[in-house]
This record gives C-alpha cells, sequence and structure tokens, in this order.
C-alpha cells in the first residue's frame, strides 16, 4: 500500500482505518483459532499474542500510510514507548475485551479512533468473532458492514415498556448502577465485555451504556465517534461532553446514550 501523498480526506482516513481494522480481525481470529497464551501486564491488566500482533499490523501501517499523525496505542504505551500526540492523533485499542478473548466469549473488538483538538472525530471498528465492522464520523454517518452488506445505521428512541441498558460483565454488581438506574423504567439489563455495548447503542439494539469504572481513551474514541455520527452521545457526570488529551488517557465516568424519548 502506498503512502498517502497528499493531505487525506476525512473520508481517505476512515476508510483506512476500517481496512486496518478488518486486517487486524481476520489476525486476531487467526491466532484464536490456533491457541494462544495469555499473560499479565504490570497493571495487572491480560495481554496475548493477538493483542500484540493486532497492534503492530495496525501501528505500522499507519504510520506508513499517513504519516503526518501520530500514533498512540495501547500496548506501546503499556510498554513505555510514548509518541507525542499532536493537533489530530490516532488513538488504537487492538483488542478491546481481552478478559473476553482469553476466556473464549465472543465479546471483543479492534478500536481505530482519530481524535482532532480534544474530540474524537471518526472511528472504525472490527467485532472480530461477529464477523461485523463499523465505521462513522462527524460529517460522514455510521454504517454496519457484516455478511449481509453495508447498513446505515441510528440510535433508537426508547420504547415505551423502558430502556434497554448494557453494563459491564466486570462491574456487573457496582451498587453505582443500581443508584444510577434508580428511577428509569428498565425493560432489559445485560451485562458483556468491551466496546460492544457502544455499537449495540449505536444501531439501537440498546438505548443506555453507563459506564462508572475506569477506561482509556483508546479503548472510547473510535465508539464515540460511531455512536455521535449515529445520533447517540457519550457524556461525563457533568453532562459534558467526553473530550481527549487527558492526563495518563483516563477517562472518567460516562454515560453513552442514544435518543432521548420526546
Amino acid at each position: 500500500m502506498t503512502t498517502l501523498t497528499r493531505t487525506p480526506s476525512d473520508h481517505d482516513l476512515l476508510a483506512l482505518a476500517l481496512r486496518l481494522a478488518r486486517e487486524a480481525a481476520d489476525i486476531i481470529n487467526v491466532i484464536r483459532a490456533r491457541g494462544f497464551v495469555t499473560q499479565t501486564k504490570s497493571d495487572r491488566s491480560p495481554v496475548t499474542e493477538a493483542d500484540e500482533a493486532a497492534e503492530a499490523h495496525i501501528v505500522a501501517a499507519l504510520r506508513r500510510e499517513a504519516p503526518g499523525i501520530p500514533v498512540i496505542a495501547e500496548e506501546e504505551v503499556a510498554a513505555g514507548r510514548m509518541t507525542e500526540a499532536g493537533e489530530s492523533y490516532w488513538l488504537v485499542d487492538p483488542l478491546d475485551g481481552t478478559r473476553e478473548f482469553a476466556a473464549g466469549r465472543d465479546d471483543f473488538t479492534v478500536n481505530i479512533g482519530l481524535v482532532r483538538g480534544d474530540r474524537a472525530v471518526l472511528g472504525a471498528m472490527a467485532l472480530p468473532a461477529y464477523g461485523q465492522f463499523y465505521e462513522g464520523g462527524v460529517g460522514l454517518g455510521a454504517r454496519r458492514h457484516d455478511g449481509a452488506g453495508v447498513h446505515d445505521i441510528h440510535v433508537r428512541t426508547p420504547p415505551a415498556e423502558g430502556l434497554a441498558v448494557l453494563a459491564s460483565r466486570h462491574y456487573g454488581d457496582d451498587p453505582r448502577l443500581k443508584a444510577f438506574l434508580d428511577g428509569s423504567t428498565i425493560a432489559s439489563l445485560g451485562n458483556i465485555g468491551s466496546a460492544v455495548k457502544f455499537v449495540r447503542v449505536a444501531e439501537g439494539v440498546a438505548d443506555l451504556y453507563p459506564r462508572l469504572g475506569p477506561t482509556m481513551e483508546w479503548d472510547t474514541a473510535a465508539p464515540q465517534a460511531i455512536v455521535e455520527a449515529a445520533g447517540g452521545e457519550i457524556v461525563t457526570e457533568d453532562h459534558a461532553p467526553l473530550r481527549y488529551g487527558k492526563p495518563g488517557w483516563k477517562n472518567p465516568p460516562f454515560v453513552c446514550r442514544g435518543a432521548t424519548r420526546r
């Protein structure tokens, strides 16, 4: 693949991110099929060969094909390899939901997001186990690619019977979640891992995803761009949009929601 010699448009950058998310998904699925070893990083989070191989592929291609845009990637940061962010930069989580992946479950993703200023402006995601791929961005709309083709996606207005809520599998018993939902009409509450929850809101399968535990910016940049392009929002406890470039790349608690009932 040749380097982009002109200034790439957001359409170009989104197409690049989507292609690399697809290629990373193929790498992950191959490693999953043949087996792998799970190790523990210094922060006690798990990492596998699939995380490292997917990240190496994505990062090398982004730096080769869009060399003017810095790349901040989870495993590089964990290894102490720091890249200075510019006005625009990529945030890459090569395998979000490593615990799910290592446990043999299907809810894990590849996330490639572009930040401009302090805003996530476009993103691509792969759900390797489902054969689903998502893309979206400011002024670009949001779409799902799967075996049946390409589909525009939109958040939904919550039905009269109540909200479909998704929460983290690993924070499902958090008492803050019960307090947050108290007073709302809840039709269903499901617990799944990884950034899959964001795209289920974006495509109108779920209405609300409160995240009250810790996350990092590479976990959320691509999903946020897709959710917002589909008509939803991700806001912090003070109702401000989730922004980027924070110290240590750490996010505060936030809420991902679709449309609100009028």
